[in-house]
């Protein structure tokens, strides 16, 4: 790990997960959606890969979507929360931090990621760990909210905190900039990096159903200096108002975006395509255009 600064609480992440896991099959769309997704790219590669590390796997959603995809043998399901972990019916269970990785190089054919990473405080760090649990020429797909992410709840909370209380707070956790994220691949030692993104929107009742959903997630905002709550009711009250006023669809309800960042990305092995030296070209672009 470098010396990034400190962003979130980790221990509350995983006080979170744990709140949660009692009802968290009740709240899982996204997790499921996420694992629907990344094992679908598995589809894409004529390779087979025997054993599979599902980081950040909370209660088993990516082995539930991998079952008899890849030419995959055995998981090894990493989750923070040992709680939620429990809920998966996986045979291969580990309690691990995303910042802190328990296994030897080499170890996997591929590792998966759904929606865990947005947590860590050091990204590149996390994506290196990954790299060197990987085996020679091993696949990395892993998927993490990007900065769209709850784009509406973010602007109405800044707002009424604006006019209630003259400043603001944060209240939303930052989350990875897509244009950013191949560079991490690249400072992470990976080759052949490929992120693309995607936004999800979906709507609630109002403010308080989407919060409430969040808390069952286990993704309240666990930002390290966060605050432990809004200093006046009346804050709140005026965001679900402007929630409301700027972000209700035809029929009333609110909608919140979710904004899906997918990273692929490769091992280094010498078996890989690599670019041509600069100055090899043997035809000239002009001739072309």
């Amino acid at each position: 790990m470098n010396d990034s600064p400190l962003i979130f609480d980790r221990k509350r992440v995983g006080l979170h997960r744990a709140r949660a896991a009692g009802d968290f099959a009740r709240h899982d769309f996204l997790f499921r959606e996420a694992a629907d997704r990344l094992a679908d790219r598995l589809e894409d590669v004529t390779r087979t890969f025997p054993l599979a590390l599902d980081l950040g796997a909370h209660s088993g959603q990516m082995a539930q979507m991998l079952a008899g995809r890849g030419g995959i043998e055995h998981i090894v399901e990493a989750e923070l929360s040992p709680t939620l972990s429990r809920k998966s019916g996986a045979a291969l269970k580990v309690v691990a931090d995303e910042e802190f990785l328990p296994f030897a190089e080499n170890s996997f054919d591929v590792a998966f990621s759904a929606l865990s990473l947005h947590w860590v405080n050091d990204l590149p760090g996390a994506l290196v760990q990954l790299r060197r649990a990987l085996k020679s020429d091993g696949l990395l797909l892993a998927m993490l909210f990007g900065g769209q992410t709850l784009k509406e709840l973010r602007q109405s909370l800044e707002l009424a905190t604006l006019e209630v209380e003259g400043g603001i707070a944060a209240n939303v956790s930052p989350f990875v900039d897509v244009r950013d994220a191949g560079s991490l691949l690249q400072r992470a030692g990976f080759s052949l990096p490929v992120v693309d993104a995607e936004v999800i929107t979906v709507s609630y009742d109002n403010i308080f159903a989407l919060m409430h959903d969040l808390r069952g997630m286990g993704e309240s905002n666990a930002l390290l200096h966060a605050r432990k709550g809004f200093s006046r009711r009346k804050t709140f009250m005026r965001a679900a108002e402007m929630y409301q006023e700027k972000f209700a669809d035809a029929e009333g309800r609110i909608v919140a975006s979710f904004e899906l960042v997918t990273l692929t990305a490769w091992k280094p092995h010498a078996s890989q395509p690599k670019p041509l030296a600069r100055g090899s070209a043997t035809a000239s672009l002009k001739d072309f255009l």
